[in-house]
């Protein structure tokens, strides 16, 4: 009742399964311990090796990773990626707002699907119920956007007695042809954030990687993804994990 993360056993059988699965299919998207000792400091590798206790992915070098200065730029940079995409686009996020940001990237998607790039979209049940409603949402279905809901609350009695509703898919992933990762805290959604006005403008801090831990990136939407979508095969999910040309790498344990 209180604190302990339970969202119904059949969840958690099935989740555990597909995760079992994928690292099994894709062990080398995993890391490893050798990269923590050689590539991270002796202060910061405690940090990461807890990090892979707690997700299963372990460190991972030759990876690039670029600062985005503000909201602008991370919108102009996606946008631009989205548009080079020849493979895929891979986006889930706990809130996906009908503003600026959301519609942009909800066109940038309609518009490679239209081109032959298999697009999936993925939103939280909760943080974007008003998106699923929506006609743009619809919208992207026709387009040929895969479209699929994250821990979904169709059935409110449902969920209230034999789940939890508080706990929800906060992940914001957005992955381009499997060699194109952005991370941060930014949701779909404009700084001003018309949901909560009174904390705008929102400040979120954005990364572009390159390299090995957009592999890792693609396996957690891909554990996401095949819990909706159980009839997805699993092969059709890419894991590249060359290391980008640049002098400019780090470490990274996803």
């Amino acid at each position: 009742m209180f604190g302990e993360i339970h969202l119904g056993r059949n969840f958690n059988r099935q989740h555990e399964q597909i995760i079992n699965k994928l690292h099994t299919h894709n062990p080398k998207v995993l890391g490893s311990d050798a990269a923590l000792t050689q590539a991270i400091k002796p202060e910061y590798q405690g940090a990461f090796a807890y990090s892979a206790n707690v997700t299963g992915f372990h460190t991972t070098v030759g990876n690039h990773a670029e600062l985005m200065a503000d909201a602008a730029e991370t919108h102009k940079r996606m946008l631009a990626d989205f548009e080079a995409a020849t493979d895929h686009i891979h986006v889930l996020y706990y809130i996906w707002l009908i503003d600026g940001t959301g519609i942009d990237i909800a066109q940038a998607l309609m518009r490679a699907a239209r081109r032959g790039v298999t697009c999936r979209a993925m939103v939280d049940g909760m943080g974007s119920r008003k998106m699923v409603g929506s006609k743009i949402w619809q919208e992207m279905k026709n387009a040929g956007v895969q479209v699929s809901v994250a821990l979904p609350i169709s059935n409110l009695i449902k969920v209230l007695l034999f789940s939890r509703i508080d706990l929800r898919n906060h992940r914001k992933i957005t992955v381009i042809d499997g060699n194109i990762g952005y991370s941060g805290s930014r949701n779909c959604a404009d700084p001003e954030f018309r949901v909560k006005p009174n904390f705008a403008p929102w400040v979120d801090i954005m990364l572009r990687v390159e390299g090995p831990v957009v592999a890792q990136n693609q396996m957690l939407f891909a554990s996401d993804w095949l819990i909706e979508n159980p009839d997805t095969a699993v092969e059709s999910f890419c894991y590249p994990t060359a290391q980008p040309d640049s002098s400019a790498s780090t470490g990274f344990a996803a």
